[in-house]
């Protein structure tokens, strides 16, 4: 089995209102090349008449987000022109490229009834030759992304990107990156196969599990060496785990607050090209 090289827990960084944890950077550990940020939101219940998620409009530059809608829903608008609302189950997955200005808050339902929220963004590298492609963005909701059952159904694996147990994901990686959420009942086990030349991206979003021999509970990410191909889970509590892979791209990440680029004359450029209006223009 691959040896697992540390157990790491989130560090706790609350967001206006909001609950936040994140596993990915923290002071123990930068990245797990490709995936270079994560922040778990929640789980938490909002009351009726609150104000939502604060992400109004920002701009990024460099990078790919994958939203993962656990709980409650998200409204996404972008100056490419695009806007959904997607909700519990669904995922978002935007390319921001050369740039673009982004809003990431609840829906106006939301806001007015409250319920039960879990939100998790994952930011994705983009290789140099990448970088400044163009702007992508694609939101599907929970029934449009297919599903396959393991150890007769005790396992839900959401195919994301990248092809798991002969099942194509919902969304094309420009970059191979493979991505699944799982969805495991209490004593399911599941062995998955990953090459060693890949890292592996293994969060504990709920539950608790035991992997490769060591047990590893919510908001923990498990980080591993490159030394074997499998990886065993066997769950000790109802669970949903994110788990991806990816050929690292070895190349020096310079980020600075929205924008991840290779070098800092780069991330200089970014910001005055988005104050200079590069960016698109952002109305309401």
């Amino acid at each position: 089995m691959r040896t697992i090289k540390k157990i790491h827990n989130s560090e706790y960084r609350p967001i206006a209102d909001l609950t936040t944890y994140s596993p990915l950077p923290t002071h123990n550990l930068d990245q797990v090349d490709p995936f270079i940020f994560l922040n778990h939101h929640g789980p938490q219940v909002y009351p009726p008449n609150n104000n939502g998620l604060p992400f109004g409009p920002h701009p990024h530059r460099g990078m790919e987000t994958v939203t993962f809608i656990i709980d409650g829903d998200i409204m996404h608008k972008d100056s490419s022109g695009h806007e959904s609302t997607i909700r519990s189950g669904g995922i978002q997955w935007m390319t921001a490229g050369s740039g673009l200005i982004h809003a990431e808050v609840s829906s106006d339902q939301f806001k007015k009834e409250g319920g039960k929220m879990e939100i998790l963004q994952m930011w994705l590298n983009l290789p140099a030759k990448h970088k400044m492609t163009k702007p992508f963005y694609k939101g599907l909701q929970k029934e449009d992304i297919p599903i396959v059952k393991l150890d007769d159904g005790k396992v839900k694996a959401q195919i994301i990107s990248g092809k798991w147990w002969g099942q194509n994901g919902a969304f094309d990686s420009m970059n191979d990156i493979y991505l699944s959420t799982l969805y495991l009942e209490n004593g399911a086990q599941l062995d998955v196969d990953i090459p060693t030349n890949h890292n592996v991206f293994f969060h504990m979003v709920r539950g608790k599990v035991e992997v490769n021999g060591q047990n590893a509970r919510m908001y923990q990410l498990v980080e591993f060496l490159n030394d074997d191909e499998k990886i065993s889970i066997k769950a000790l509590e109802e669970s949903i785990i994110i788990l991806g892979h990816a050929k690292p791209f070895n190349e020096p990440v310079v980020a600075q607050g929205p924008f991840v680029m290779n070098t800092l004359e780069e991330i200089h450029e970014a910001y005055e090209d988005y104050q200079s209006g590069k960016f698109g223009s952002w109305n309401g």
